[in-house]
């Protein structure tokens, strides 16, 4: 039986998280994780009214005590949004659902929303996985290929990403040599293997490096935790990252989370409503899940207020003629591009480091694609996997010594930002929303996706994989 990635990556973020109680969504809907026992709602009067409703139904319909009713937080600040308790996490069934159903009036009334659940967002191969990274030959070339000539233009656009550090040695990787920004805090463990997704920001930056060689790139490590964090603290880690530097023309995000609400995240109220009056360029990774339940903040963009200020980015599978097996998909994804199996750093050259997998790859794909993808090759057996014992035994390790193979819309998004990028220098537009309408615009190139024939950014650089191994067997 195939693992069920979703749920050992679950139990990998709430390791990560030891203080924070985490739950799935309902009915195990495996598309969201939680805080248990808090809800979040807008600071000020919303916030009180909150969490007098809650405390009323809990004392009156249910019989409980209210005294774990409560604001957990400060009374204010820059995202907008408190944090308020709704019972005790550990004692008995999860409070949240049961705070939700009873808001649901004190909406109506208002004819907004007042209340969400604190959703985990996190890396967009986290847990909604695409695959994990596979070593390739030091003579591999990188795929995308670097653009050798550049652009030339005389003030570099901005891209900051928002990701995990980048690598300590990223600098032997001679595209990354102009590449700056915070350091991964720690990559390996106590054996010296490498933590599970530590050079995903590197590998962002090498494809941003590759597509856009001109580009002024910075990386932020606001998701070096297991890739996880809060919603509740996630729009303030996106207001320190810009803050850093100021606002950049494109910030390209491989980060979310799926939710109930129809109309983006509580939690980034305060975020999108700044990026909104500014002039940048949200691109962002529409997420990993084959699925198409929108996921946020990359489905802002089928909002209409936000139409203009955020790119939502899909995967190509590697021949390029069709969507990556893992993608999500819908109406709410407005481009897609390569994003499986592309080759970018992930470590430095200089000393080769250890990996061992986490996830058993599949014999079949599991989300029912009849090529072969990444959910079944290469294989191998990995450390989280349920039954590994009789299927293995030992967890398979590798050795990374520069450059690696990986697949997901988390790389999918550098590629279309780096798009963005390439366009600005070349036909000098200084405003990166009217470049990226721009690219979208005039890109001729078509792939096909459920039934729709979508815009597919292929870098010309980019080579397809048309045959990535031997015909599996089920």
């Amino acid at each position: 039986m195939a693992p069920e990635r979703f749920h050992e990556q679950f139990d990998h973020i709430q390791r990560s998280m030891p203080d924070v109680p985490l739950a799935l969504g309902p009915a195990g809907d495996a598309h969201y994780l939680y805080e248990k026992g808090v809800v979040l709602a807008r600071d000020g009067e919303e916030a009180r009214a909150v969490e007098d409703t809650v405390r009323a139904h809990f004392t009156a319909v249910r019989g409980l005590s209210p005294e774990h009713v409560g604001r957990s937080g400060p009374e204010t600040n820059r995202t907008g949004v408190t944090r308020i308790r709704v019972g005790d996490p550990g004692v008995g069934d999860d409070p949240v659902p049961h705070a939700l159903r009873a808001l649901r009036q004190a909406e109506a009334r208002r004819g907004r929303r007042l209340v969400s659940r604190n959703h985990v967002v996190h890396i967009a191969v986290n847990a909604c996985p695409g695959d994990e990274p596979v070593p390739v030959d030091r003579t591999e070339t990188p795929n995308p290929a670097v653009v050798l000539d550049g652009y030339g233009m005389p003030d570099a656009v901005r891209v900051l990403v928002v990701d995990t550090g980048l690598v300590h040695d990223h600098t032997a990787y001679p595209p990354l040599t102009r590449t700056t920004g915070d350091v991964q805090l720690a990559e390996t463990d106590e054996e010296g293997v490498l933590h599970q997704y530590v050079g995903h920001g590197t590998f962002i930056a090498g494809i941003l490096a590759a597509v856009a060689p001109d580009a002024a790139v910075t990386v932020r490590g606001t998701l070096n935790d297991a890739g996880a964090v809060l919603e509740s603290e996630f729009g303030a880690r996106l207001f320190e990252a810009v803050d850093k530097g100021g606002w950049p023309d494109l910030i390209s995000l491989s980060a979310g989370t799926p939710a109930e609400s129809t109309t983006g995240l509580l939690g980034l109220d305060a975020f999108m409503r700044e990026l909104r009056a500014r002039r940048t360029l949200l691109v962002a990774a529409a997420g990993n899940n084959g699925s198409d339940i929108p996921f946020w903040p990359a489905a802002y963009t089928a909002l209409p207020e936000y139409a203009d200020s955020v790119l939502s980015v899909g995967a190509l599978r590697a021949d390029g003629e069709a969507e990556a097996c893992f993608s999500n998909h819908g109406p709410w994804v407005r481009a897609y591009a390569p994003g499986e199996r592309l080759v970018s750093a992930l470590t430095g050259f200089r000393v080769p480091v250890p990996y061992r997998y986490q996830h058993s790859t599949y014999d079949t794909c599991r989300y029912g694609h009849d090529y072969v993808c990444t959910c079944q090759f290469p294989r191998h057996t990995g450390v989280l996997s349920e039954g590994r014992e009789s299927t293995g035994g030992k967890p398979d390790q590798v050795m990374f010594d520069g450059l690696a193979q990986w697949s997901g819309t988390s790389f999918a998004t550098p590629v279309a930002a780096g798009l963005v990028a390439a366009l600005m220098a070349v036909c000098r537009e200084r405003d990166p929303r009217a470049a990226g309408a721009r690219l979208l615009r005039d890109t001729a190139d078509r792939a096909e996706v459920r039934g729709a024939r979508v815009p597919a950014l292929r870098p010309p650089t980019w080579r397809p994989v048309r045959s990535a191994a031997p015909a599996l067997s089920a």
